[in-house]
């Protein structure tokens, strides 16, 4: 029964193994100071670059005893398996953790400042349309004294015209009682003249 488990695990060693380079995926360095990255599975090899703990790799080749990796930077080469891990650090996820709560921080600031800027936009809408509403309040009210102006231009004009109307006839009036005087002047002078006339008749006779 142990055989079996361990033949079952080998396999799956291996299974992965195989699938390492169809699939690659990050791996970390566990946690140890420093380990060597060299150009091939084995101490012979010459070393590429140190390794610090939490540094993030891409697993190219999975080996019981060496690994093929590849950096961030780019480079490649091989590690001790034995030295990596798959769970990420507690130092890198604190540090993740740091960058994800500046970052939200940052955005919470400029949710804040455009907060900011839209309620001065609004108070400055706010201000243009009650100017808007004053205006139009103050154009309704001009209309209305425009069309109460007309009414009573239309009014002057009509007491104008009735005006003129009465000082024609006045001076109609006048007219026709200056040549009634002036006629009772005449008749009564040629009444006069007559009448001293017949006096003088009457004497001379």
């Amino acid at each position: 029964m142990k055989l079996t488990a361990k033949y079952l695990i080998l396999t799956c060693l291996l299974i992965w193994g195989l699938a390492g380079p169809l699939s690659a995926k990050d791996i970390y360095v566990s946690g140890v100071t420093k380990i060597t990255m060299r150009t091939g599975p084995g101490t012979e090899h010459k070393i590429v670059v140190m390794l610090t703990s939490g540094t993030k790799l891409e697993i190219l080749e999975y080996q019981k005893d060496w690994s093929q990796v590849r950096t961030e930077g780019g480079k490649t080469g091989w590690v001790l398996s034995r030295f990596l891990t798959e769970e990420v650090p507690r130092a890198l996820l604190v540090l993740e953790l740091q960058k994800e709560n500046l970052r939200l921080e940052s955005a919470l600031e400029t949710a804040l400042e455009k907060a900011r800027d839209l309620k001065v936009k609004n108070e400055s809408l706010t201000g243009i349309e009650k100017k808007y509403k004053q205006l139009e309040q103050a154009s309704a009210d001009y209309l209305k004294l425009d069309a109460k102006y007309n009414e009573l231009l239309k009014v002057a004009e009509e007491q104008k015209g009735q005006i003129t109307t009465l000082e024609q006839n006045m001076n109609d009036e006048e007219k026709l009682w200056f040549l009634s005087g002036a006629g009772v002047f005449i008749v009564g002078l040629i009444i006069g003249l007559s009448t001293r006339k017949k006096k003088r008749g009457s004497l001379l006779s």
